[in-house]
């Protein structure tokens, strides 16, 4: 009986094996060619010596522009889809979330794990209750769930609204500390979720506040006359991101890029059309 050879076993792996390594040699170029993108599961740096150089977008209601001329964008994590933060981020841009830490909303999909006994008196937004800032144990948890849906879409950093209960008529007698016990409890929350905590406003408590937050957002204190107050963010190498809804650039921008902060016009929709400060 005559035994045929068997040539051909290692020609077809033999192709395979080249095909893939072919493959492997022209996809690493792509690859590299990449933008570095910070991972999802790390919290925004905020580098202190680029502290007076950021352009910012802060836009929250409105179709999401994109291409705006902006490295950070402040935007509601609950509007915005996981498509458009990791197309954001795909561009470098560092994402910050806004969360209402001190108010509550009947329309909020979490509104009915927050009982009445920790709703006050009509808050500043429509159809919305002050919180109970001192009901640590009740809050946390709520709070903690909306952090992680930030950090589930993609955001490094998470900005907190009304966050300076105490100032206003809540219809609890909060004072000066228990909102300081209750954003520094936030600013922990935050850190621990790996998002990094910013202010937004709450003035007077910001001496107190800085050494525990990354950044601060302020709105208007040129019309104000608090821009002073928020140096002990710069002079910490910390960004503050300022917004003015009246007035010219021409004559704000003068004090506030003078301060150190990252400037803009906006309407106070907070829809996307924007007019920024220069930067220095």
């Amino acid at each position: 009986m005559r035994i045929r050879p068997r040539r051909h076993i290692a020609v077809r792996p033999l192709r395979r094996a080249l095909s893939a390594g072919v493959v492997l040699v022209l996809a690493v170029p792509a690859y590299g060619c990449r933008p570095e993108v910070t991972p999802p599961g790390a919290p925004t740096a905020w580098p202190a010596d680029q502290a007076r150089h950021w352009q910012w977008q802060w836009q929250l209601t409105g179709p999401l522009d994109p291409a705006v001329d902006a490295t950070v964008f402040l935007l509601d994590p609950v509007g915005t889809t996981s498509a458009q933060t990791a197309d954001l981020r795909s561009r470098d841009r560092r994402l910050i979330c806004q969360v209402y830490v001190g108010s509550v909303r009947s329309a909020d999909p979490d509104a009915s794990r927050l009982p009445d006994v920790v709703r006050g008196a009509a808050g500043r937004r429509p159809d919305s209750r002050w919180l109970d800032v001192r009901a640590w144990d009740t809050l946390e948890p709520v709070l903690a769930d909306r952090f992680r849906l930030c950090r589930g879409k993609g955001f490094g950093a998470v900005a907190l609204a009304d966050a300076d209960g105490y100032a206003s008529p809540t219809g609890f007698p909060l004072d000066f500390d228990d909102q300081l016990l209750f954003n520094r409890r936030l600013a922990e929350l935050a850190r621990s979720l790996s998002l990094s905590p910013g202010l937004i406003n709450d003035v007077p408590q910001v001496a107190a506040l800085a050494p525990d937050f990354d950044f601060a957002v302020n709105e208007e204190c040129v019309r104000l006359n608090q821009c002073a107050k928020l140096l002990p963010f710069t002079d910490a190498g910390k960004p503050v991101f300022h917004v003015e809804y009246t007035g010219s650039t021409d004559d704000f921008c003068v004090t506030t890029v003078g301060y150190g902060f990252a400037s803009i016009r906006k309407d106070r929709t907070l829809d996307a059309p924007r007019q920024p400060c220069p930067l220095p």
